[in-house]
């Protein structure tokens, strides 16, 4: 059965070979690409699985016809509205894009180096039966914001290039106020949910056992897994530095505000 996994494995890229299967006298089965005596044809579909989408539920999530719930990897859209919760600015454009584009239709999934999250939902990136990649066109149509999660980085160079276009050109979400820059000064103890992003100067950079800080007042940092760290080059070269951040922001005891930092894009360098 190893060489058979090994065989459809191939397929897609050999075109629309054949398997032929057979057994030696001791009963053994075997599998080739090569016809033999007594061997009969594997009838094989090669080739990609798709699946349709039933449900979308926001802009990066929708369910399968197998009941699969996916999460689009690479990629964040603003929240719809949930229960109590209103939604977040660009929350329902990014919705209804996906349901227009997606919806009883097919794709295929790619899949990273996690293939699920703690919330059981299957973590992937989405191609239409037209090859188009759905997380790219999301952060192009600036709809979505990239947000990686070490180890997965595939798609990562696409993802980063579609969301410095959708910036450049000020499209959906980098038109909107809701999602200015806000400077560090101007935060408070008090809740800022959903994505932010916020500019400061690095005034102190702490490692302590688990992540290294790097503090932009008294009440903000930005803390980076020490795990993770070298996907950061030159982290002490941040020191001084005014730099923006675009993440969620945690509030600790003592109204502590601090954001997760997890891959090195979610870091640009400003002027002071």
């Amino acid at each position: 059965m190893k060489l058979l996994r090994v065989l459809l494995f191939c397929l897609p890229l050999f075109g629309l070979a054949e398997v032929y299967q057979w057994q030696d006298v001791a009963g053994n089965r075997h599998y080739s690409d090569r016809s033999h005596p007594q061997a009969k044809k594997v009838d094989i579909k090669p080739g990609y699985g798709f699946y349709v989408v039933q449900k979308v539920y926001d802009g990066d999530t929708v369910v399968l016809n197998d009941g699969r719930k996916v999460r689009l990897l690479g990629i964040n859209t603003p929240e719809v509205k949930h229960r109590d919760k209103m939604a977040d600015a660009g929350g329902d454009e990014a919705r209804e894009w996906l349901k227009g584009r997606l919806l009883n239709k097919k794709v295929r999934l790619v899949t990273d180096a996690e293939t699920s999250d703690k919330y059981h939902r299957t973590l992937a990136h989405l191609f239409t039966e037209q090859k188009d990649h759905v997380n790219v066109q999301l952060v192009e149509a600036g709809l979505a914001e990239v947000s990686l999660y070490p180890p997965n980085l595939l798609y990562a160079e696409e993802l980063l290039k579609a969301q410095d276009k959708a910036e450049h050109q000020q499209r959906g979400i980098w038109q909107r106020p809701e999602y200015a820059a806000i400077p560090v000064a101007r935060l408070s103890a008090g809740e800022h949910s959903g994505w932010t992003r916020i500019v400061g100067t690095v005034t102190h950079i702490r490692y302590a056992r688990k992540f290294v800080y790097l503090e932009l007042s008294n009440l903000v940092d930005l803390r980076i897994e020490l795990k993770w760290l070298s996907l950061f080059p030159d982290i002490d070269g941040y020191s001084g530095k005014t730099i923006e951040a675009r993440g969620w922001l945690n509030k600790n005891k003592g109204g502590h505000l601090s954001m997760l930092i997890r891959h090195p894009s979610a870091l640009k360098l400003r002027e002071p």
